[in-house]
């Protein structure tokens, strides 16, 4: 038995071909019963069998192997290794090499972790009840029935389901025989494609729903509770567009007979792409005309977009192992910005896209990072890596090479990738070859340096003697030296987007001739690259006065504002030049650019707190002239006509003048959340504006002033959409008196707070952050007992230790989790003290800054 604990992956004794798999959850007791029937092909003689599960009682006297020849074998001995989840079994005699059947018998419970087979809770007509609900990926398949749980390990399933008559029971395949017997009915599935364990669904419960077919005739529908399929409608609407798009996109069709999508209550990742039985958080699938914001209808369409993409990215090619994660993730992320951008190009996703980038560039400026094809040696470290290098680093290189090669041999090439792989698993190099085959560019060369390393470069870019110098070094934002080297594709406009020039920089340093009486330059264009620049001083003037005469288009705009930011952050210019440039960018009307100001602003505000309290206020002066002529074109109610991203903007630049304290926006906040409380319907308080008053209201509240948390605890309490609920919870943190935070944070502790939601509350103030770390170490038990399994446990640890900003409160850390092991945030947790650090040497180099005050006095009350 020893020779089987502690490995990464299963011997190949014997593999998978077909499941045969009977379930009988009841969800009163919340526990099942399943037998399973799994056709092998055992490759070569073996005494043992060694497949996963976990948490499972297996019957010794179930399990069985009958040979080809019928004859039957029954172990000798069975264990369960717990701490490897796996089952090995050992017969008497070597089994035969050939086609065989193992037949075991099991029970389980099911769980409220939101993994394997667990229950989720819902109200139906005033009465709690419970749904039985899947999921699977990464490695929990293995928690509902003893399994081959590995990617690799692809097979076919049928799957046979006893239920209650009266609920409805989906699973990947449509249903296609049914017995009634009093109050239980059979249901049998048909049998699935080949397919891998994470894959496989079920879900038990009560469901309204509404359908709709492709022209190719793929039934699809949208499940949610009862009383909420008008919600459903757009999400559905989105799916059949986007299954045609991308049936013509890789040139294949869908390969189920149907697409089922279903809304769940209690469910911790954002969605899960099963087979033909897709699984959201309701956040991410229902939209409500009435009462969701615009915000909310981009994220269902986006992530609708993300799932689908699975169906063929990820379902019928699947990655080999967990190390190609980012190949599922990363490719179903940038892909789905362009079905988003097929079906509603007036948002303008693409230049939204550029968030996902940031996020990718900025945990991967830490030294803790991770390279995008990370080694996995356990099924317990794959949740951290479903983290923004997995997605949106990933997303990022995807549209870098696709942009690189060209639109229309990058999808040629993916559609013959796909074809080829079909039914079948794939490694990183098997996309790179199919894209060289196609492109003639030395593809898994280019790539390599992006996949097999962590970090990026960052390009500075100075003029000498007539030529243009470009040297690339490693961007860490501890601003420490790296020693990576990357082949980066430069991009640059000289002057005018009329004149723009290619080329790879495959060395340390490399120059060409500067163009005459150039004016500006713009490297990275667009940003299409994973890389930031670096400006000489006289360089970065004139991008500055380029901003100021509008000529940049949006994305350079954006790309120059967060490489700025970056390297303020990394001590490689001052919070000085930082703050001069936010100002070039007073008439700024974009909604991503605004929103990445926005976002820089808090963060500038926060750390100023930290290094020059006395120049807060004047900081906070500035930011709000900074944001009132947007604020003022915008106004607070909705113009007919006006854009998506109009309606999205408008709620951000008002949530961000309550938090800088702007007096007429607090007031007029607190007018419309009082017509509000009288009036649920009120046209004064739409849902695009909504978090911004909640925000507002939260400003003035104090424990001896409770009357705007109390309201606002109510209006939760009443609300049964899941979209006003985490609105309310993110709104609740960003009160500035610590007695509130910690009220706050002790409610999301409380049942009141379904448990995949209470992280939003972890947004707390900055003057609420050291009650925040008190109540963490308070309540770690509790909290790692109820996340500690799961990826969500991960945002704890960020969310209360990432923004301190001193050596004694990293070295506390350390010293709490010393005693605290937990493998499952052994990563987060290096990247948040690490973080801790970068902020306390940032704090330092702003205190140095010998002018700082007079540019911040000067900024505050500059006259426009």
């Amino acid at each position: 038995m020893d020779q089987f604990v502690g490995k990464p992956r299963l011997p190949k004794f014997a593999v998978p071909k077909r499941y045969d798999i009977r379930l009988k959850p009841d969800l009163v007791a919340c526990t099942f019963a399943g037998t399973l029937s799994v056709s092998l092909d055992v490759i070569e003689p073996t005494c043992f069998l060694v497949l996963n599960a976990a948490d499972l009682s297996v019957h010794d006297s179930s399990v069985s192997f009958t040979s080809s020849s019928s004859k039957e074998f029954q172990p000798c001995k069975l264990e369960l290794v717990e701490q490897d989840e796996i089952l090995v079994l050992e017969f008497p005699e070597k089994l035969p090499v050939g086609l065989g059947v193992l037949a075991i018998g099991f029970e389980g419970t099911l769980n409220d972790k939101m993994k394997g087979f667990y229950r989720s809770k819902y109200e139906h007509n005033g009465e709690k009840k419970n749904m039985a609900v899947t999921q699977f990926e990464p490695a929990d398949a293995r928690r509902c029935f003893p399994c081959w749980d590995e990617p690799v390990c692809k097979a076919t399933f049928k799957i046979t389901l006893d239920v209650p008559t009266d609920l409805v029971a989906l699973s990947n395949m449509p249903i296609v025989d049914e017995e009634v017997h009093g109050d239980l009915k059979t249901l049998h599935y048909q049998e699935s494609p080949i397919m891998s364990t994470y894959l496989v669904a079920v879900v038990i419960g009560l469901f309204d729903y509404v359908e709709d077919h492709t022209s190719d005739g793929v039934k699809v529908r949208v499940y949610c509770q009862v009383g909420k399929r008008d919600q459903g409608k757009f999400a559905l609407h989105v799916a059949v567009k986007t299954l045609e798009l991308y049936k013509e996109y890789f040139d294949t069709p869908y390969a189920l007979p149907k697409l089922d999508m279903i809304a769940i209550p209690d469910f911790a990742a954002g969605a899960m792409e099963n087979y033909g039985l897709v699984t959201y958080r309701e956040t991410a699938l229902l939209y409500d005309e009435q009462h969701s914001a615009a915000v909310n209808k981009q994220r269902v369409a986006t992530v609708v977009a993300h799932e689908l993409a699975h169906q063929w990215f990820g379902n019928l090619v699947t990655m080999e192992w967990w190390t190609h994660l980012w190949l599922n993730e990363g490719f179903a992320t940038w892909v789905s910005y362009l079905a988003t951008d097929g079906l509603f190009p007036e948002w303008k996703i693409w230049t939204q896209f550029l968030e996902e980038s940031t996020d990718g560039l900025r945990l991967d400026g830490l030294a803790e990072s991770h390279p995008i094809e990370v080694d996995i040696n356990h099924a317990r470290e794959i949740d951290e890596i479903f983290d923004a290098i997995s997605y949106r680093k990933g997303a990022s290189v995807i549209r870098m090479l696709q942009s690189y090669l060209g639109a229309e041999v990058f999808q040629k090439s993916l559609a013959a990738y796909i074809k080829k792989h079909a039914c079948s698993n794939a490694k990183t190099e098997d996309l790179w070859a199919a894209l060289e085959e196609k492109s003639h560019q030395p593809v898994n060369k280019l790539m390599t340096s992006w996949t097999k390393q962590m970090g990026y470069p960052v390009v500075s870019v100075k003029t000498s003697g007539g030529k243009l110098e470009f040297e690339q070094s490693q961007f860490l934002s501890s601003g420490a030296h790296g020693d990576g080297q990357w082949i980066v594709p430069i991009t640059l406009f000289c002057g005018s987007y009329d004149k723009n020039q290619n080329f790879l920089l495959e060395t340390k340093s490399a120059s060409i001739d500067a163009p005459d009486n150039f004016g500006w330059i713009k490297v990275n264009v667009n940003q299409t690259g994973f890389y930031r620049v670096k400006y000489s001083e006289d360089l970065e003037a004139k991008l500055r006065h380029a901003i100021e005469k509008k000529v940049l288009s949006t994305m350079d705009r954006y790309g120059l504002l967060d490489d700025t930011y970056a390297l303020c952050m990394a001590r490689q210019q001052s919070l000085t030049s930082l703050l001069t440039l936010m100002a070039a960018y007073r008439e700024e009307v974009e909604y991503t650019v605004l929103s990445n100001l926005i976002s820089i602003s808090y963060k500038v505000a926060r750390i100023a707190a930290d290094a020059a309290p006395d120049l807060v206020s004047d900081i906070k002066r500035f930011f709000i002239n900074l944001f009132q002529y947007s604020a003022e074109k915008l106004g607070w109610d909705a113009k007919p006509g006006e854009s998506h991203l109009e309606a999205m903007l408008r709620g951000e630049i008002l949530t961000a003048l309550a938090v800088f304290g702007h007096e007429l926006t607090l007031q007029e906040a607190w007018r419309r959340f009082d017509a509000f409380l009288k009036d649920r319907n009120t046209p004064l308080l739409p849902p695009d504006i909504r978090r911004a008053v909640y925000v507002a209201v939260m400003q003035n509240v104090s424990m001896s002033n409770r009357s705007g948390f109390d309201s606002l605890l109510k209006v939760y309490r009443e609300s049964d959409l899941s979209q006003e609920k985490t609105r309310i919870l993110a709104s609740l943190g960003s009160c500035p008196d610590p007695g509130v935070t910690l009220e706050v944070l002790n409610f999301i502790l409380s049942p009141e707070v379904r448990s995949q939601d209470a992280v939003f509350g972890l947004a707390v103030s900055y003057e609420g952050r050291e009650t925040a770390w008190e109540w963490f170490k308070s309540n770690w038990e509790y909290i790692s007992k109820t996340w500690g399994s799961g990826f969500l446990i991960t945002r704890f640890v960020s969310g209360v230790v990432s923004p301190f900003a001193s050596l004694e409160r990293a070295q506390e850390v350390e010293e709490f989790f010393s005693t605290r092991f937990n493998p499952s945030i052994t990563r987060t947790l290096k990247q948040s003290i690490e973080r801790v650090h970068i902020n306390t040497q940032w704090v330092q180099s702003i205190q140095n800054e010998k002018h700082l005050a007079e540019a911040v006095q000067e900024l505050a009350y500059q006259k426009y």
